[in-house]
């Protein structure tokens, strides 16, 4: 069986999985959305948005306006992130998602419940042996920014990958996006999400 990972922070789609395959999405939450996926400016605060022009920038507001529109390379957030969510709990066997702020806040529980998912859950020895703090420290976000491939490495896009590495924190978001745009980010999760059961916890309260 094989494992396809999907990072829910663009909005990503493969043809349809006809085959045996276990799929492990990692989403984002939208808050973040418009600032760590892509290259920052932080004087003009601008985002690139489009990957067959890794130069074009747009301004962060319009930027916002599209990702709320729903136009993206691959079409809405919400369809994917929904349709995955679903597909999670009817086929738990086969598909797992995990949301990137629960990982930072308990990074070992979720580790145990990826390698439970995997058919390899950690041994009572491994534990008391601290395996599994070894394994969250070597892929710990300062550890895999700091490999060379991640530092001077290249993208096939042609920019370098240390661009999709900003500074890994819950809530950075705050620094960025103005009250007006939480807002309407806000209403639209809200409006999207209602009836699903899913819900993006706020770990800035």
């Amino acid at each position: 069986m094989g494992i396809f990972l999907i990072l829910i922070s663009t909005t990503f789609s493969p043809p349809g999985f006809y085959l045996p395959i276990s799929l492990i999405l990692l989403c984002l939450n939208p808050l973040r959305t418009r600032v760590p996926i892509a290259r920052w400016s932080s004087s003009k605060r601008t985002i690139d948005v489009d990957d067959d022009h890794p130069t074009r920038s747009l301004p962060l507001e319009e930027a916002l306006d599209l990702f709320c529109n729903g136009v993206s390379r691959f079409g809405p957030f919400w369809d994917h992130v929904l349709g995955y969510w679903k597909a999670s709990l009817e086929r738990p066997q086969t598909t797992l998602f995990l949301k990137y702020e629960d990982m930072k806040m308990d990074p070992k529980t979720h580790l145990k419940r990826l390698t439970e998912f995997l058919g390899y859950p950690f041994s009572v020895e491994e534990e008391s042996e601290g395996v599994v703090d070894e394994i969250l420290s070597l892929c710990s976000f300062e550890q895999l920014r700091n490999l060379d491939v991640n530092k001077y490495g290249k993208a096939r896009l042609g920019c370098y990958n240390k661009i999709f590495f900003r500074k890994g924190e819950v809530g950075d978001w705050k620094n960025y996006l103005t009250p007006s745009m939480v807002e309407r980010l806000d209403r639209l999760i809200e409006e999207k999400l209602h009836g699903s059961g899913f819900v993006f916890q706020d770990y800035l309260d």
